[in-house]
């Protein structure tokens, strides 16, 4: 999949070897089997379903998402065709293309959620769960990722309810504590494989000078920021925890636009990276786009694999 022979930029991790280390945001470009199946021919290195619940969603009512100059504002709402329909797609997806499928999971209880990952176990398939602890965007329904207890006990029960490897999308933190609060909650659970870091930045406001109004329809206008906004705190995440999470690895997501995006997130201490807002302007095509982008800059710099400066970036 590199656009450099010379250059190698696949990503060894949870026992398989992917092609590349760039592959979708859940929430962007998943939603629907054919949009699932245009991600797996590109150059996306794999795939990860819509967030999904236990029963379909169809989300909060529209406009619900606004590009911006500066990247995105979102209040979707989770619209989801339900647990079922991703998990028949998992039951026929092409697992021997190399590229993993991860199924995204935000129930909106901790049942719902246990529910499942039980379901997911019974069948056996190679499927990785990214559970989601971070939509900020379901009215009345706070991020469970800013409530350390209930995380640690939801953690407690995804254990339980699943005995294979899998993955949490949390939400930014912005306070050295909260870090390593949750870093220590995390840490007390050797088969949580991996964190995504991170959603977007909830709540915030855009407005629009014309119309003297809110860009969005949901919660009167405030919805999760991605883009450019979001580049800084997303690499803030990503760097703490690649430190604080020992044995566990980070994935990159927010604010990657072109390969120089991508560099930063790994130089921070991500495995892998995901693309969302700029995936949902551009299309699947930025896949290409920047993994060509990043191999011309690592050849620039002396660098053949990602782990030549994975994690290594300096401090002053």
């Amino acid at each position: 999949m590199s656009h450099d022979h010379a250059i190698d930029l696949s990503v060894t991790w949870l026992g398989q070897t992917m092609p590349g280390c760039l592959y979708n945001a859940s929430g962007v470009w998943c939603r629907e089997e054919d949009e699932l199946e245009v991600l797996l021919a590109s150059d996306a290195a794999a795939v990860i379903s819509k967030s999904a619940t236990l029963a379909p969603r169809d989300g909060n009512p529209e406009p619900r998402y606004c590009r911006t100059a500066m990247g995105s504002i979102n209040s979707m709402g989770l619209p989801n065709r339900g647990f079922d329909y991703y998990l028949d797609y998992a039951r026929r997806y092409r697992y021997g293309s190399g590229k993993p499928l991860f199924l995204s999971l935000s129930g909106l209880s901790l049942d719902d959620n246990c529910a499942m990952l039980r379901r997911l176990a019974e069948e056996g398939l190679p499927a990785v769960p990214e559970i989601n602890l971070s939509c900020p965007n379901v009215p009345g329904k706070p991020q469970l990722g800013y409530d350390f207890a209930a995380t640690a006990e939801a953690l407690g029960a995804f254990d339980a309810a699943y005995s294979g490897l899998y993955g949490v999308k949390l939400p930014p933190y912005f306070d050295p504590a909260h870090f390593a609060a949750m870093a220590e909650i995390l840490n007390r659970h050797p088969r949580l494989a991996f964190v995504t870091c991170i959603n977007s930045i909830g709540n915030g406001l855009v407005v629009d000078i014309d119309s003297e109004a809110v860009v969005i329809k949901p919660k009167d206008g405030l919805g999760g920021l991605g883009g450019d906004y979001v580049l800084p705190t997303a690499l803030a995440n990503v760097r703490e925890f690649y430190r604080l999470l020992p044995g566990k690895d980070v994935v990159g997501c927010g604010g990657v636009k072109s390969g120089r995006e991508a560099f930063m997130h790994i130089l921070a201490g991500a495995r892998a990276v995901q693309v969302g807002t700029c995936l949902y302007h551009e299309g699947p095509g930025a896949f290409a786009r920047i993994a060509g982008e990043l191999a011309a800059l690592m050849r620039v710099k002396g660098y053949r694999r990602l782990d030549d400066f994975r994690g290594r970036l300096r401090t002053l």
